[in-house]
This record gives structure tokens, C-alpha cells and sequence, in this order.
């Protein structure tokens, strides 16, 4: 096995070290390389096979034919037919070889950034750029759902299986282009590759088949469901609290309004020395109303007290959704937002990290973000609220986004407020959080809310009105079954 592994890499090595002179003995004649040079330059064709059902012994037999005609008194159909097998096989064989020449596959969507159950409509474009015509080309394209002109049955199968092969065949002329539409409906966040794609023909007679498999792929991302803050028992305005009164989480310490008496809920680091110097009593600094208010979100993915306990992933779908839902919320309201979580992508081990920013694509990448997410912890929360805090303004609120409540996450938050962070949880567990948690803002956002249940259709679900399309035959009994029946009835 190693030396077979050695011998195709060697094989795969030599035909892009080819590929390559042949793209720049093309650019020094003045002539644009074909895309299949350049895919396989860059490495981008996978693999190719060539299939047959054309014998070797043909050309003998041809020969042996017309060898036969010439014996037997030059007889011109014999002759003919052996010349025919000929002419067949090295046409065959020169039309093989220049089938896929010239021929492309572009994919273009009318967007790449989609909600869960929003239709993406992707543009086919099929070119073939030389004078020879093709009777037959097929493209096989890798795709995570099946489109919505593939019935019922597809769609559903697709969704269990996460996979399947859109299929284009068409027959072209000399430079023609040809186009197909079609249209997808995502029903679930994440990360959706499309591709790779295979190309496969022929020549005329289909005695030669070529096909290549190019890794041309495009990415979707469908960011997870974003609530109103009002279907989520969450306060549809000011959900940190009161912007009129003055409260920490609303207030901007850099800009100072004036000064007032010290009262017993003021914090000690606002007081104002220099003005209780001079009027002889305890003197707080009153602060302008934050136009820059900063909310940070933390996700904590782990929807067990252990992670190694398993996860629940109706649980983690609605903290991931409760998490954008606020993100939204905050980005309308203009403020710095910011996200982190304790998951990480696919194919990675480090935790999510968005850091804060007001730039216009910031709620973009913040989705994107929670759109990648996986049910991998690479940590516990608290430990994660802890370092990262650390580094957050200090005038940040911090948002806490949990399905599962547990003593250190309840310890670590309350270390935080005493120093004097503002800090907000949602829970999303079955039961409420405790209450007095020393001025911390708690929310309880049960899986019972409205938000959350699945309103069936009338006529029932996708699944049930495919399965209901399968006819199922009348029940039989077995010949046991009707002695039974018979000795019961006598």
C-alpha cells in the first residue's frame, strides 16, 4: 500500500508539474491556458478517470478484416467494414481526448448569507468554448439539500443523509452557453459547502468516457433564527434596565454630568473627593447617560452540568438563537457589541471570540460566528467569562447566555459583580435561576415560550406529507395467523 501511495502521489506530482508548463508554454504564445490546465496547475482537480468499452484487440480485428477483404478478391464491403472500425476508434479516441476542453461549470448565488427556511436561488452556467460540439455532458455537483424541484421525498432525504447530487446533463453545440436555475431552502443554521463537481462525456459514439472531479466549492452560511426580545420574555425595551435612571449599566464613567450627595447605593470609587473637600460631605459624581453603551455576549454551549455528559441540541439551538436575538437587539440600537463562546468551529480547538466593535459588519461577523458553532465545549463558561472580562471595557455589560445552571457559574458571575462588572444572566433551563444573586439581572427564558414551539402545518409536517405519498399496501395475514383466526371464530 505505501508504494502504490507513492506511485499516484509521483503520478499526481508529474501531471501538475505538466499542467503547468503547459500554461506557460500557452501565456509566451500569446493564448489564454484552458481552465483545466489551470485547475490542474493549482491542484484543483481531484481525480480522473477514463472508462472504455472499447477493446484493444479492435485495431487486430479491423486489420484482420480488411486483410480478409483483400484476400477474398478485394471484396469492398469487407474492406469497408474494417476501415469503418478503424476510422470509429481513432475518432472515438480524438474526441475523447478534447470532450472536457474548453467546457466550464460556474455556480453563481443571489446571496451567500441566509436565515433558516430563506430561498437561495443559484444560476447554473454550462460553456463550451471550442468548435467541436458535444453530444452528451453530465455534471454531478455536491449539494447539502436537495433543491425544491426535487420533490418531497429528495428534500427529506437529503436533510437525514446531508447530502445530495444535483445532476445536469445537456447536450451542446460549438461555443454555446447554457443555464439552469435552482432554488434552495435551508432548514437549520450553519456552514453548507456546495461542491466539489464532476464532469463526465465522451465522444460520439460513447465508446470513451472521461471524467474529472474538480474541488470547486462554495460556502453558505445560514445564521441561526433571531427572535424579537418581547417573544422571548425578555423586556422589548431597555432590557438592562432604565436608561433614564442612573444605574452603572447604563451610565458612561468617562463623561461626567456634575455631582450630587453620596447615597447608601452609590458605589465608593464614584465619589468625588475634591467637591467633599470643599463642601464638608460625601459627594458623588453623577454621569451623562451612555450613548456608547457596550454589551458583550458569553454562550455557553455546554447544556449538561459535565460536558463530557453528553448535549442536548434543541437546548444549545435556542441559547445560540436567544445569543443572536440580543446581539440583534443591541446592534439596533446602535451600541458596541461583542461575542464569545466557549464552542469552537469545525476542525478547530480554540473558542469563539468576536471582540467588541461598532463597525457596520459587526453584527454580520458576530452571526457567522454563532452560525459555526458546535456542541464542542473547549472550556468551562466561567473560566472564559473570567479571562476574557479582562480584557473588555470596563463600562461593558456582560451578558451571559446559558441552557444549563450550575454553583461555579453562579460563583463566578457573583465574583465578578463584587468587582464591580456589570453582569447579566438568561437562563435557559427548565427551572428558574435563584433570585437574589447580589444585583445581578436574571432572566428565565423557558423552552416553554411561544418562541420556541413548532407550530405544525395544517396539512402536517414535510416529513409526514412525503411519507404519506408512499402507498402502503393492505395488511396480509400469514398462514399461522389464519388457523388462529379461523380456530378463534370456531
Amino acid at each position: 500500500m505505501e508504494r502504490i501511495n507513492v506511485q499516484v502521489q509521483e503520478s499526481e506530482s508529474r501531471a501538475r508539474r505538466k499542467a503547468k508548463e503547459q500554461v506557460r508554454a500557452a501565456v509566451r504564445a500569446g493564448r489564454l491556458p484552458d481552465e483545466h490546465q489551470v485547475a490542474r496547475a493549482r491542484g484543483l482537480v481531484i481525480r480522473e478517470r477514463q472508462n472504455s468499452i472499447f477493446s484493444d484487440a479492435w485495431m487486430p480485428l479491423a486489420a484482420l478484416i480488411i486483410i480478409v477483404g483483400l484476400v477474398a478478391n478485394r471484396n469492398s464491403a469487407i474492406i469497408a467494414v474494417g476501415v469503418g472500425l478503424i476510422v470509429i476508434a481513432l475518432v472515438s479516441r480524438w474526441w475523447k481526448g478534447i470532450a472536457l476542453l474548453g467546457v466550464t461549470y460556474e455556480r453563481k448565488f443571489d446571496r451567500d448569507h441566509v436565515f433558516p427556511g430563506e430561498p437561495v436561488t443559484m444560476t447554473i452556467t454550462i460553456t463550451n468554448r471550442k468548435p467541436v460540439p458535444l453530444t452528451w455532458l453530465q455534471f454531478r455537483d455536491q449539494s447539502p439539500v436537495a433543491p425544491e424541484d426535487a420533490g418531497k421525498l429528495a428534500i427529506v432525504a437529503s436533510e437525514i443523509r446531508e447530502n445530495y447530487t444535483l445532476e445536469t446533463s445537456v447536450a451542446m453545440n460549438s461555443y454555446e452557453l447554457s443555464r439552469r436555475t435552482v432554488r434552495f431552502r435551508f432548514p437549520k443554521r450553519g456552514y453548507y459547502n456546495i461542491g466539489p463537481v464532476r464532469y463526465q462525456s465522451g465522444d460520439i459514439f460513447t465508446l470513451f468516457t472521461v471524467e474529472r472531479e474538480h474541488q470547486y466549492l462554495d460556502r453558505l452560511i445560514v445564521y441561526p433564527k433571531v427572535w424579537p426580545l418581547s417573544q422571548l420574555s425578555l423586556p422589548a425595551k431597555e432590557m438592562f434596565g432604565e436608561i433614564n435612571v442612573r444605574r452603572s449599566l447604563f451610565t458612561d464613567p468617562v463623561k461626567t454630568q456634575g455631582i450630587r450627595d453620596y447615597q447608601p447605593q452609590d458605589r465608593f470609587r464614584d465619589v468625588h473627593w475634591k467637591a467633599t473637600a470643599r463642601r464638608g460631605n460625601l459627594q458623588t459624581k453623577v454621569y451623562d447617560p451612555s450613548s456608547g453603551m457596550s454589551v458583550v455576549t458569553f454562550l455557553n454551549v455546554a447544556t449538561f452540568p459535565k460536558h463530557w455528559m453528553g448535549f442536548d441540541a434543541d437546548l444549545l439551538e435556542r441559547a445560540i438563537s436567544v445569543t443572536a436575538s440580543i446581539a440583534n437587539y443591541a446592534a439596533e440600537q446602535k451600541w458596541t457589541i461583542g461575542a464569545y463562546a466557549n464552542g469552537s468551529v469545525p476542525r478547530s480547538d480554540q473558542p469563539i471570540r468576536v471582540p467588541p466593535g461598532r463597525s457596520p459588519d459587526q453584527l454580520m461577523r458576530i452571526l457567522e460566528a454563532l452560525a459555526a458553532v458546535t456542541e464542542f465545549a473547549t472550556g468551562s463558561i466561567e473560566l472564559l467569562v473570567n479571562k476574557e472580562s479582562r480584557q473588555l471595557p470596563w463600562s461593558a455589560t456582560l451578558v451571559l447566555v446559558s441552557g444549563v445552571i450550575t454553583e461555579e457559574l453562579l460563583v463566578g458571575l457573583i465574583r465578578l459583580k463584587e468587582a464591580g462588572r456589570r453582569v447579566t444572566l438568561v437562563s435557559l433551563a427548565d427551572e428558574p435561576p435563584p433570585g437574589n444573586l447580589q444585583g445581578i439581572l436574571v432572566y428565565h427564558v423557558p423552552s416553554t415560550i411561544k418562541a420556541f414551539q413548532k407550530a405544525e402545518p395544517a396539512a402536517g409536517s414535510e416529513t409526514e406529507m412525503a411519507l404519506g405519498s408512499i402507498p402502503v399496501p393492505e395488511p396480509s395475514q400469514t398462514a399461522y395467523e389464519e388457523a388462529l383466526t379461523e380456530s378463534g371464530n370456531g
